[in-house]
């Protein structure tokens, strides 16, 4: 793959709390452990992608692409063997009242044709939201990963996020991939398992076949500036994301005979 323009994926919620940035964090570690090279984009002004791999969001980064034309290498760190990170910069929040026409929107997806055949996968996280910044993310992905946790109101969101998204791709004239990554399951209870079935039956093809177990370890990880595969390897969390990592790459979805499996 490396010869060629990396593969990139879109972690996307405009709900929190549902393991958008954790699964960012994770699957992008995932991958780099199966020998890929991985660039992460901290699009979330928060910068808890950057913090949950140890690196300060203080730095110029993301806002210097934007707003000075800066190239996205310049401002990447090395954050992992095979991962260089771009953290979003102090001034990020701004893009969000940056003047101009629909060319605003495509400053991400030039800035990205610009690295090179260095990476495998570029990772980027957005905010919860579907402003400027969220726009910039879907023009330039292949595949949008929507993480929704096991509950009904969880479930309400994803679907309207769905219409955003439908929106979205009908005005701009694009078509991405969309995935719903369940997070938070617990196969033992009787609500996860009817809400990842309704998953299943609304978004069919759609829902990705590994479900990412509720796991200490994933809330823990991060205040360590660690992923789950360094703060615990042996934990679900670790083997729920390899597995993941897997699925996104070969695009696997959950079969509906599997659903209730």
């Amino acid at each position: 793959m490396s010869a060629q323009q990396p593969r990139c994926l879109v972690f996307l919620n405009q709900k929190g709390g549902v393991g958008k940035t954790t699964s960012a964090v994770n699957v992008a570690h995932a991958l780099v452990r199966s020998g890929h090279r991985v660039l992460g984009l901290d699009l979330d002004p928060q910068g808890h992608f950057a913090a949950s791999m140890g690196i300060e969001g203080l730095d110029p980064g993301l806002d210097d692409v934007f707003f000075k034309g800066v190239a996205i290498n310049d401002r990447a760190q090395q954050a992992r063997d095979g991962l260089l990170l771009v953290p979003p910069g102090p001034r990020l929040p701004e893009v969000e009242q940056m003047s101009g026409g629909r060319e605003r929107g495509w400053i991400l997806a030039n800035a990205l044709e610009q690295i090179g055949g260095g990476f495998d996968f570029v990772i980027i996280d957005c905010p919860p939201s579907s402003g400027l910044l969220a726009i910039n993310a879907l023009l330039a992905t292949d595949d949008v990963i929507m993480p929704v946790s096991c509950d009904y109101l969880a479930l309400e969101g994803l679907a309207g996020l769905m219409r955003t998204l439908m929106r979205v791709e009908q005005g701009l004239h694009i078509s991405r991939n969309k995935f719903v990554l369940v997070t938070r399951f617990n196969g033992q209870r009787r609500l996860p398992r009817e809400v990842r079935g309704k998953l299943e039956e609304y978004f069919p093809g759609q829902v990705l076949r590994t479900a990412i177990r509720d796991n200490v370890s994933l809330a823990e990880a991060p205040g360590f500036g660690q992923t789950v595969f360094e703060y615990r390897a042996d934990s679900n969390g670790a083997k729920d994301y390899a597995a993941l990592a897997e699925d996104i790459r070969h695009r696997r979805v959950l079969e509906p005979a599997e659903v209730n499996g």
